[in-house]
């Protein structure tokens, strides 16, 4: 109502007498309706404000919020400059898995291993059916090489990475030594250099592996670098004979540890078409190694066995690799029947095995 009208209304109201009532009501309804916007402003700040403190009380580390299908923020620290996307993931994941000590289980994984029954599966199976392992689960991290790998982990484990591949496509099974297989290997060696950058120890582990004790009472604990062995002489110094492999390492995150895997990383180019196994076995005299002050010891076959060579006593076997078997579904027959085993010890009265000569195992069979 504009000062005409209310002009007019107070002329006529006075001419009944009630002007000055009329003019009391007027102003007094202005006064309300501006207390109540004033009200409405007040009731938004401190609506605004209570969800900001729930924002920040709940937030995890690193700082995510999510409502509904909306992301409201998200703030991490940067570690890298290059590929800062990767490494402020990696950091969360590596954060939230490791143990007290900065130790965490790394396995690579792919699609084609990634897929129901195969050896993903196989791989927790074993963590639950071994002795005092399924709490190790709770460490362990899935490095997925391609994006349904990734998909596949995170409905079913709770700690998985999705490693980037710069363009190389790893989801399908990689035939041992072709081009992709090799890349792969070498993206795994940079990748766990990175960790040990980071300032995180780690046991690395092939998804291939059957995990049936805890492991960490069998580890050297004078050592920088430990490695399993296809086969073992005896020695667990000695670098002339032993014959190692990559596919299970416990690794301490120091300045010698980190050098060494940028060296073995670099060494691909002076042995080209090798992988990264073959590498380790041409640079682990390198003098190189001596200067660094890297302590390496190989892991004892008795304890970390494998289809090369087997464990042949099940009362101190702590993992058993399917290695020396070309095939994914080799290594799936022979896995589910190493697990078969295990399980018939368990069911064993107080889990006893009786040590003979013969491999308890009745692995390899399609590996053959």
């Amino acid at each position: 109502m504009d000062i005409g009208q209310v002009t007019g209304k107070v002329a006529a109201e006075k001419k009944s007498g009630g002007g000055d009532e009329y003019l009391k009501r007027h102003f007094y309804q202005n006064d309300l309706k501006h207390m109540s916007h004033i009200f409405s402003c007040i009731v938004l700040i401190v609506a605004a404000v209570l969800v900001a403190c729930i924002v920040f009380y709940h937030a995890d580390r690193p700082l995510q919020v999510f409502s509904g299908a909306f992301t409201l923020f998200q703030v991490r620290s940067n570690l890298s400059s290059s590929s800062p996307k990767e490494d402020r993931s990696l950091e969360n994941v590596l954060f939230k898995a490791s143990m007290p000590n900065k130790t965490v289980i790394l396995t690579t994984l792919n699609e084609a291993w990634a897929a129901p029954n195969s050896v993903f599966d196989l791989f927790l199976r074993s963590f639950r059916t071994g002795n005092e392992t399924i709490e190790l689960l709770n460490y362990v991290v899935v490095i997925a090489m391609d994006e349904k790998a990734y998909n596949r982990c995170i409905a079913i484990h709770p700690h998985c990475y999705h490693l980037t591949s710069n363009g190389t496509d790893f989801s399908g099974e990689k035939g041992f030594m072709t081009p992709d297989y090799l890349k792969m290997m070498w993206r795994r060696i940079e990748f766990l250099g990175t960790v040990l950058d980071l300032g995180y120890n780690f046991i690395f582990t092939d998804t291939d592996i059957m995990w049936f004790r805890n492991p960490f009472s069998r580890f050297h604990p004078d050592a920088d670098f430990q490695i399993a062995c296809d086969f073992f002489r005896g020695n667990p110094r000695d670098l002339h004979t032993n014959l190692p492999n990559g596919g299970f390492t416990y690794v301490k995150s120091n300045n010698q540890t980190s050098k060494f895997y940028k060296f073995w990383y670099e060494s691909r180019e002076s042995y080209p078409g090798l992988h990264d196994q073959d590498v380790l076995n041409k640079i682990k005299l390198d003098p190189y190694i001596i200067k660094i002050g890297l302590r390496i010891r190989f892991l004892d076959t008795a304890y970390f066995g494998g289809f090369c060579e087997p464990s042949k006593d099940l009362n101190k076997v702590c993992t058993m690799h399917a290695n020396c078997c070309v095939g994914l579904s080799n290594k799936v027959n022979d896995l589910n029947i190493i697990l078969g085993v295990w399980q018939k010890y368990l069911s064993n009265e107080n889990n006893t095995w009786k040590l003979s000569n013969s491999s308890p195992w009745n692995v390899p069979k399609n590996c053959k």
